[in-house]
């Protein structure tokens, strides 16, 4: 069993060296040859002087010198930092002076576009160009080097690193306020990755499409869990979502991995043959909207269905077997291999059945906080409620700030994010159960319920969705009200109705309620002035 995150790739080389590791495009990697680039790309590292634990970040779309450098940064006893590709200039500064970044890896497009940022982060000292261009004037800051792999004369040492150390730094989407750095040590990735292989029943002929960014948790695990088993990852960066369908067919994949308002894209697609190698699909990120999953099983009668809810501070927590879907599909799962789930009140106190409370997760995959910011970290990582024994020191477990039930047979249900459940009227409202009423409809693609500041209400529920192509706005809006009030008690019923072209995203593919709700906060005011 591997102790350090590049082993992964060290063990599958010595193990099977022609296996397909990674498919980009029309090129491909064996592990042999992908473990080559890493040691070498990692002896370069080390000839630049990098000392033992500190951050490296990496800058990139899903390509071969992604990965590559990932490895090789766990290889040379650093800490791999990856940034969303999406993220603009001033995003991308934060990240970089937030955790003191040493050296970054990234395009020479990208390295344009941060040049004038770039001399605010005081402790970057290197820039590398996968490129090999450094044409600007970048130059002149730092030291810069070109992302070579060639064979070096002087062997360098990797620095001393055991499990328990830290592997990697993945930031937050910042759905509100500043992203926040989670930090993860080899153990808790290497964890996930064994766990996630289990019950998914991974092995060496899988190949699973990476669609996900790799700066997201889900996304990163698509790596880990293919490489621990010796299987092939295929990358992509789908710009339509029948590209997503046309990349299963040609490379045959077996495993995808997505987010709901990636199948929500995909729900309604011609899926073809795709069905006779697709082993199964998974779902995080979010509650699939059951007109989703209804669709997807149609289409897809040979593959299984995962629904399945992680968190970045522990990676993965609960799935539910494909086995019981049919009988509760509205479940979340019990929680995964290694890992203890509860629901406990605030005091800590375990909840009865059916009572709402925190998800809070155990084991080994918690992370170990957040880099730089202890409040955050206090909140969120808390000792173990109700375990009582002779140890002395305590166990830290992560309190999720997601609100969900336990049904009698220990099955457990999402209700809400505590920051997205919506107080109107005296009663606490989940988002999901408006949205669940709305997506039954089969009038719109996507949508979100918002709570709104109202000035009696506390918050006014809005509704914002998109719609189908035939499907008019404003009899789509007409017609969503009439089914809510059909459907939905009063206090639930939606004070507005948007119907937008198209629904805002964060940098991991999830809805951004807070771009949504930012038009609004003051609708409800300005009305009763």
């Amino acid at each position: 069993m591997p102790k350090q995150l590049h082993e992964f790739i060290e063990l599958s080389a010595a193990r099977s060296p022609s296996q397909t590791a990674l498919n980009y495009k029309r090129e491909s990697l064996d592990y042999q040859t992908l473990n080559k680039e890493i040691l070498s790309f990692g002896q370069a590292l080390l000839e630049l002087g990098i000392s033992s634990g500190e951050r490296i970040a990496i800058y990139l779309p899903k390509q071969f010198e992604t990965v590559i450098s990932f490895f090789a940064v766990s290889y040379s006893g650093a800490v791999f930092v990856p940034i969303n590709p999406l993220l603009k200039p001033e995003q991308v500064t934060y990240i970089l002076k937030d955790c003191n970044v040493r050296i970054l890896i990234s395009s020479h497009d990208r390295l344009a576009q941060l040049q004038e940022f770039l001399n605010n982060c005081h402790d970057l000292m290197t820039v590398i160009d996968v490129n090999n261009k450094l044409d600007f004037d970048v130059k002149q800051r730092f030291k810069t080097q070109h992302f070579a792999t060639a064979s070096r004369t002087e062997i360098y040492n990797p620095h001393l690193r055991i499990d328990s150390d830290i592997a990697a730094i993945l930031y937050t989407s910042g759905s509100t306020g500043k992203p926040k750095g989670v930090v993860l040590s080899h153990k808790n990735i290497i964890a996930g990755a064994k766990s996630v292989a289990e019950y998914l029943n991974n092995s060496s002929v899988d190949n699973l499409l990476a669609v996900l960014p790799f700066s997201f948790d889900y996304g990163l695990s698509q790596l880990t869990t293919a490489f621990h088993v010796g299987a092939s990852v295929t990358m992509l960066d789908y710009l339509l979502p029948r590209d997503v369908i046309k990349t299963i067919e040609k490379y045959a994949i077996t495993g995808l991995a997505g987010v709901p308002p990636l199948w929500n894209q995909l729900a309604n697609l011609d899926w073809g043959n795709t069905s006779k190698t697709l082993r199964y699909i998974t779902n995080s990120g979010g509650a699939m909207p059951q007109a989703t999953l209804t669709s997807l099983r149609k289409s897809l009668p040979n593959t299984e269905t995962f629904l399945m809810y992680g968190l970045t501070e522990a990676f993965r927590s609960t799935y539910l077997p494909p086995s019981e879907i049919d009988k509760r599909p509205t479940s979340m799962g019990k929680a995964i291999p290694n890992a203890e789930v509860m629901v406990v009140r605030a005091d800590g106190s375990p909840c009865a059945v059916g009572e709402p409370g925190e998800l809070v997760h155990r084991g080994s995959l918690v992370s170990l906080g957040y880099w730089n910011a202890s409040q955050k970290t206090a909140e969120h990582f808390k000792p173990v409620p109700a375990k009582e024994n002779g140890l002395t020191l305590t166990e830290i477990a992560v309190w999720s700030g997601d609100t969900v039930k336990m049904d009698e047979e220990g099955y457990l249900y999402f209700i809400a994010r505590k920051d997205d459940m919506i107080k109107t009227s005296g009663y606490r409202v989940s988002p999901t159960e408006i949205e669940e009423v709305v997506y039954a409809t089969g009038l719109v693609s996507e949508v979100a319920a918002l709570g709104i500041p109202h000035p009696t209400l506390g918050q006014a529920i809005v509704v914002i969705a998109t719609v189908q192509e035939e499907t008019a706005q404003e009899e789509a809006a007409e017609q969503i009200l009439t089914v809510c009030k059909r459907q939905l008690p009063n206090f639930m019923m939606p004070a507005h109705i948007e119907i937008i072209a198209l629904m805002p995203k964060n940098p991991n593919g999830k809805i951004d309620r807070k771009q949504l709700a930012q038009p609004h906060k003051n609708r409800f005011q300005d009305e009763n002035q």
